[in-house]
């Protein structure tokens, strides 16, 4: 195989300061290469998607554990192993991989993210993309659909469980959704969304989809094994539950009896979901307005930001 030509400088979205993306996200024409460990790999970004945690970074929410500025941010990445480190042993040069290239999502992201030509990731935090998923949609799905498998094994979830997800159309909503049907085998899925938004819930395997503008999940009188709250309504989530069931949130602060915690990424779990996602019992849903093209990326950020976007935004192609 030919040597592939890799620049020394790329274009990159890039702030360096804090602030709202349609402040201080610029367009940078020349941002040096990341380099690249022993236990990485240079990837040829061809698409990514973006996350709440990606503007709540960019207006300075951990700023106290965040890596420097200037930065591109992005953790979700799709694209073309194109240099590897001296330990990689997965990849080779041309193979076509996803992941979330941040190892903790609030402590010290990477300087390069995905919003850029080119950006470096740990060999562990990447799997290979599956073949019957485009390059977009493989690009939307790893930090939700890490997110969700997650959260589903910190609460023991297992077949014939209930489970009633608040935020059912959203980026980990929809994971969670389809992940208790069709992997884990949930004897019944509750969630919540908006109206427009009940039908999706349905395809994707919710047997109870519930309308929040025109009722409150705690009012009703069936209770779950499990409430997954990708919200933040950690407290009224109780008043959902089967005695002995257990509450799991991804939004701070928590409440004290329920399981908060923030994804810890790892390629494994990628691998070990793609038989479920070539055999199609696992579908990546994509915002109706995806993908946005690289140059429209501060209206990407734009549209998620109004908290209305269903499953995920990505970005493509990349440049």
């Amino acid at each position: 195989m030919a040597a592939i030509s890799i620049p020394s400088h790329m274009k990159a979205w890039t702030y360096s300061e804090y602030g709202k993306s349609n402040e201080v996200l610029k367009f940078n024409h020349s941002v040096p290469l990341p380099e690249v460990k022993a236990d990485q790999v240079l990837i040829k970004v061809a698409a990514a998607s973006l996350n709440p945690i990606d503007y709540k970074r960019m207006e300075g929410h951990f700023r106290n554990t965040d890596s420097p500025l200037p930065t591109a941010p992005g953790y979700d990445v799709a694209g073309v192993v194109v240099k590897v480190g001296s330990e990689v042993k997965k990849f080779k040069v041309g193979d076509e991989v996803y992941g979330d290239i941040n190892v903790k999502a609030l402590e010290y992201p990477k300087v390069i993210g995905s919003l850029a030509e080119y950006t470096a990731a740990e060999e562990r935090l990447l799997a290979h993309k599956p073949q019957n998923l485009s390059i977009a949609e493989a690009a939307s799905l790893p930090l939700t659909l890490e997110t969700a498998y997650e959260g589903l094994e910190r609460t023991g979830f297992s077949a014939g469980k209930s489970i009633l997800v608040l935020g059912g159309a959203g980026g980990v909503g929809t994971h969670v959704i389809q992940l208790a049907k069709h992997v884990y085998g949930a004897s019944k899925v509750a969630a919540t969304a908006s109206t427009r938004k009940l039908e999706l819930l349905r395809n994707l395997g919710a047997d109870l989809p519930i309308d929040y503008t025109k009722e409150n999940f705690e009012d009703l009188p069936e209770k779950f094994d499990v409430v997954f709250d990708t919200v933040g309504q950690t407290e009224q989530a109780f008043k959902a539950l089967k005695e002995g069931g257990k509450v799991v949130t991804i939004v701070p602060p928590g409440f004290s009896s329920a399981i908060l915690f923030i994804l810890s990424t790892d390629g494994a779990i990628l691998e070990k979901l793609n038989p479920y996602l070539e055999s199609g019992k696992l579908k990546p849903v994509l915002d109706p307005k995806s993908p946005f093209p690289f140059s429209q990326t501060v209206e990407a950020f734009s549209h998620l930001e109004t908290n209305r976007a269903t499953g995920k935004v990505v970005v493509y192609p990349i440049p």
